[in-house]
This record gives C-alpha cells, structure tokens and sequence, in this order.
C-alpha cells in the first residue's frame, strides 16, 4: 500500500468519527431540546393538570407548585389559575325561621383549592372555564346555602351572633364548593336588614336596654368606688399602723441588740485588761523572782534560768496568740450578726412585696369575679323590670276592659229604668194618679198573685185533720169555732183588697163572721178526743 492510500484511509475513519461525533451532538442537543419543551413547571399561584394517558385509573394529574414531564403524542397539560373570585350576592327576602324576610346582601371570596382531592375536582368540573362562568356556578350554589342557612335560624341569632352566623354558612357553602373544586376564603356580610322594621326594633330595645344598664353600672361603679377608696384609706391607714409598729420593734430591737453589744464589749475590754494586769503583775514578780533567782544562783542556775526564761517568752505568745484568736473571732461573730441583720431586713422587705403582690392577685381576682356578677344582676333586673312591664300593662288592660264592661251594663241598666220610669209615668198620669194607677196594675196581676198562692199551698198533703174538742158553749162545737176562727180572718184580708186593689167585697161574704164570742172556760176535766174528718183532700205533692 502506497503512502497515498493510506493517507487518503485515516482522512476517511477521521471523516466517519466527525460524522459519528456531530450526529451524537444533534441527538443530544434533540434531546435537550425535547425534554426542556416538554418538561412544565408550576408556579406557586397556579395549578398544572396534565390529562390523557396519565394511568392509575385517574382523569387528571395536578401539580401545584412543582414540575413535571408530559410525555408527547400521549399526554397535554392545561393551567388553572389560582387567584381569589369575589362573588356579590345580593340575597333579599330571604325567610327566617319565624317565617320573617331578611335582606343579608353580602361578598363571598372563592379561589381554587390546593388539597389533592379538590384539585382533582377542579380538573374535572372548571378546566379551560372562564373566571365569569366559574363565578356564576358557585355564585348559584352560594344562593341556594345561603337561603337554607337563613331558613335554619332565627332573625335574632343571625343580628345577635354573627360569628356563628358565618360558622354555619361556612358549614353549608364549602362542602358544596369542594364538589366543584373551590374553596371558601372569606365571608363578609355588608348588612342584614329585614322588611319589617324587626331588627330596627331589637336594636332600640338593646340601646335602651344598655343605657339603663350603663346607668346602673356607673351607679354601681360610684357606690363601689366610694367602698375601694373606703378600703383604701382603711388598709392605708393599717400599713402605716403596721410599717410603725415595725419600725418601732426593729429600732427597740437594735437599740437592744446595741446595748447587748456593747456590754459585751465592755465586759470583754475589762476582763482583757484584769487578765493582762495579773499577767503584767505576775510577769512583774517572775522577774524580780528570776533576777533575785539569777543574782542569788547565777552560776549555779543560769542555765535554768534561760529555759524558764524561754518558757516565760512562749507562755507570753501563746497568750498573744490566743488574744488575736479571740479577737478575730469577735470580730467574725460581730460581721456575721451584721450580715444576719442585713439578711432579716432583706427577708422583712420581700415579704412586704410578697403581701404587695398578694394583695394585687387578690384585688385582680375580685374584679375579675366582680364583673360577670354585676352583668349577671344587671340582666337579671332588667328582665324582673321587662316582666314587671309586662304584667303591670296586662293588668291595665283587664282593668280597661272590666270597666268598659261595667260601663255598657251600667249604661244598659240605666236605659232600662229611665224607660220604664217614663212609662210609668205615662201610666199614671193617663190613670189620674198614682193610686190609681197602682190599683190599676194590681188588678192586672191578681190572677198571677192567686195563682202563686194556690201554687204555694198545693203541696200541702191534708190526708185527714184531727180535731182535740172538750165540748163548746152556745151549743157549738170545736170543729165549728175553728172555721169560726178562720172565717174571722177574711175581714183584714177583704180591708186590704178594699183599699189597696179598690174591690167591693159582697155582703153575702162580710155576714159569715158574726159578733165576737166569749172565750170557754178552761175544762176541769181533760178533754176526750174524738176524730172528726172535716177536711180530707188528698193532694198530690
């Protein structure tokens, strides 16, 4: 093979490798480019649906703020967005539960939810829709909870309880919002007002209801501002008692404790200087002793006289010795009374802040107790008051009507008299007099008198009349004396027929009494009894 031939083969595998390299270059940059066209982000304020083969039986796959690769030819991808849509719902003469049209126009604030489930829904129910078309299907389901809301409760508790009111319409709307794939944000009611002035009512009911509690409560407030500051000026004057009392015991106590001090002091100065008076004398008298010691056997003991000598100068520093102990522990006991006396004030003042801060807890609790219970007599007055109201005008009312009742009857009854008074009158001026006029009317109703007199002696039963007689004189009987008797009594009763009904009575009648008889002397014998039937009619009770 020639220079030329193999020259012209490494141009050609130089050629096939640029060839390989550029094409893998192509395929990889394809690639990049596949992959950067077709893998979506998200953004925080949307949601990615991918549809289409998305597998695991799902009709959707949302994402929301993250990425995801859709896969070309098979998959495609939509954005719903998540921005919040206000809804004005204009709902007037909605009924109450009493059956009372309430106008509650209010704004609902609606977004897309975020939650796996309610995205799904969102996917399925408001992909590729119209802000305005989602607002108008929730805006009629708004409609219709909102209605159910109102009719679930009473026109006091949706003014009174707004809080609830709001409870209960977020209970109802957002369960139905989800199944579309929305959710509640926010709820404000602009006003709730009703056609008939009810709510108007209940709120000048309330006004006038807070001004006499306020009156009451600033009442209560003076009274209990007048008892706090009798309070105070009376704990006032007991701490100022009491911090005396104690500045007093803890001067006294000083003073004491002082004047224990310094007797202690002087004691131990006195015995300090008795103690070194006798050492200085005895001191004195060894060495007068040692000299005369010395002079006497100075030779002979002068060695014993260094060692007494050197036992003499260390007896007098241990006695040195001893008096610098016994000082510094004076002085050890003296700091530490003092530092005792620093820790009692310090103790004394903690416990002052302690009854201080006691005191604050114990007035903090009183008030807090003091307020619902003032509320709670207050609301109970008042509804005593409200009830006493209502009593006091029911009362008025039945009074009203019982004298408007007595009233008509009285009137009614007058009526009657004055007619009957005028036809009276005309009766007796048309007889000529009252005399007249009476006989007149007794005349008209003697029927009736005789009638209810025989009526009153007809349920009388005379089954048969037992006469007791003891002979009579001139010849007549007892039983003839007594319808003597009785006979004698029609001439009263014909009087009174004459004079008051103006009747004659004949002579025929007037002859059947005759004179006066003597009355028979008392038998002396008794009398025989003996039945004669007089009388026998038998009358039925």
């Amino acid at each position: 093979m020639s220079n030329t031939e193999i020259l012209m083969a490494e141009n050609s595998s130089v050629f096939i490798l640029a060839l390989a390299v550029m094409i893998a270059a192509i395929l990889f940059l394809g690639l990049i480019a596949l992959l950067k066209a077709n893998f979506k982000r998200c953004s925080s304020n949307q949601v990615l649906v991918i549809f289409g083969k998305t597998g695991k039986g799902q009709a959707a796959k949302t994402i929301h703020g993250g990425a995801a690769f859709v896969v070309p030819l098979l998959q495609d991808y939509r954005y719903l967005s998540l921005d919040p849509i206000q809804i004005e719902i204009p709902l007037r003469g909605a009924l109450s539960i009493e059956n009372i049209r309430v106008n509650v126009p209010s704004v609902f604030t609606v977004a897309v939810g975020t939650k796996p489930d309610v995205m799904s829904n969102a996917a399925i129910r408001l992909l590729e829709l119209t802000t305005q078309e989602i607002r108008k299907q929730a805006e009629e389901i708004i409609f219709g909870q909102l209605r159910q809301v109102v009719a679930s409760m009473g026109i006091e508790d949706i003014n009174r309880d707004r809080d609830a009111f709001l409870q209960h319409i977020q209970n109802s709307v957002e369960p139905e919002l989800k199944k579309i794939g929305l959710v509640l944000i926010n709820v404000n009611i602009t006003d709730i007002t009703d056609e008939s002035g009810y709510i108007d009512a209940i709120g000048q009911k309330a006004a006038s209801q807070a001004i006499q509690q306020a009156r009451g409560d600033v009442a209560d407030e003076v009274k209990q501002g007048e008892i706090r500051v009798a309070d105070a000026d009376r704990e006032k004057a007991v701490k100022v008692a009491d911090a005396t009392k104690l500045r007093e015991i803890g001067t006294r106590e000083a003073e004491r404790e002082q004047a224990v001090r310094i007797a202690e002091l002087a004691k131990e100065q006195t015995v300090g200087e008795q103690t070194a008076a006798f050492e200085r004398d005895i001191k004195v008298k060894n060495a007068e002793q040692q000299m005369r010691i010395s002079v006497a056997d100075a030779n002979a003991k002068a060695v014993d006289g260094e060692n007494v000598a050197e036992a003499k100068v260390a007896q007098s520093q241990a006695t040195l010795l001893t008096e610098r102990a016994d000082a510094y522990e004076r002085g050890e006991s003296a700091k530490r009374e003092a530092e005792a006396a620093v820790l009692e004030v310090q103790n004394r003042a903690l416990a002052k802040a302690a009854l201080a801060e006691a005191e604050k807890i114990e007035a903090e609790k009183r008030a807090e107790l003091e307020a619902p219970a003032k509320a709670e007599k207050a609301r109970v007055v008042v509804h005593a008051e409200a009830e006493a109201d209502k009593r006091r005008l029911e009362a008025q009312g039945e009074a009203d009507a019982i004298y408007a009742k007595l009233s008509a009857e009285a009137r009614g009854q007058y009526e009657i008299l004055a007619k009957k008074g005028e036809g009276l009158k005309e009766i007796v001026q048309a007889c000529g007099g009252a005399k007249q006029a009476f006989q007149l009317m007794m005349l008209e109703h003697l029927d009736n008198l005789a009638e209810s007199s025989a009526q009153a002696i007809s349920n009388i039963k005379f089954d048969k009349v037992v006469v007791w007689e003891n002979g009579g004189q001139n010849g007549r009987s007892n039983t003839g004396d007594f319808l003597h008797k009785m006979a004698g009594t029609l001439p009263p009763m014909m009087q009174v027929m004459r004079d008051i009904g103006g009747i004659e009575v004949p002579e025929s009648i007037a002859s059947l009494v005759g004179e006066k008889t003597e009355e028979p002397a008392a038998p002396s014998e008794p009398p025989v009894a003996s039945k004669q039937p007089v009388a026998a009619a038998p009358t039925g009770r």
